[in-house]
């Protein structure tokens, strides 16, 4: 039986949170030069993901950042300016389809593994690795979905976890 599609978040973006797509010649340096417009202006990035595009000489960026809305204004037409960029637009509160990836390393005895896979299953989260002494799941899904499948996990002996950062495409024919 396949896996059910999954379904783009439906829950407001976080406070303070912004999801920005980029569009970028396939260049060397161009990920440093978009680094230090966000690093000058103050906002952290919790996430960055960079894709070749459709065209194989463009890239898009999807980098997940969090400050302030104003600043942030001034961050995108900065990012424009720059030469090797096409276009930049905040998607925060677009129609658009999210998703992530999370792979999750617990330190598992035998007595454990039922309710910590009866969690995985509720989350539709796989088995990628099974050993004598750990579980390694893999999860899909909006990054809500990830926080909250990760906070169940976290009393067991969660010893790694590595998430992909969100990508996103707007719905329709519309450009991300």
């Amino acid at each position: 039986m396949a896996a059910p599609e999954p379904t783009p978040s439906t829950a407001p973006p976080r406070e303070g949170v912004h999801t920005i797509s980029l569009y970028v010649n396939n260049k060397p340096g161009v990920l440093v030069r978009v680094a230090l417009v966000f690093s000058r202006r103050g906002f952290n990035i919790e996430s960055l993901v960079v894709s070749p595009a459709a065209r194989g000489d463009f890239s898009r960026m999807t980098v997940t950042c969090s400050g302030d809305p104003s600043t942030l204004e001034q961050i995108i037409k900065q990012l424009a300016k720059l030469v090797d960029v096409v276009h930049a637009v905040d998607h925060t509160r677009d129609n658009a389809y999210e998703t992530e990836i999370a792979l999750v390393k617990i330190a598992a005895e035998l007595e454990e593994r039922t309710q910590i896979l009866q969690i995985a299953e509720h989350f539709n989260a796989k088995v990628t690795d099974y050993d004598q002494s750990s579980l390694m799941l893999r999860v899909y899904g909006s990054s809500e979905k990830l926080d909250a499948l990760i906070s169940l996990l976290r009393p067991f002996d969660l010893r790694e976890l590595v998430r992909s950062g969100k990508i996103l495409m707007v719905r329709g024919l519309d450009a991300t």
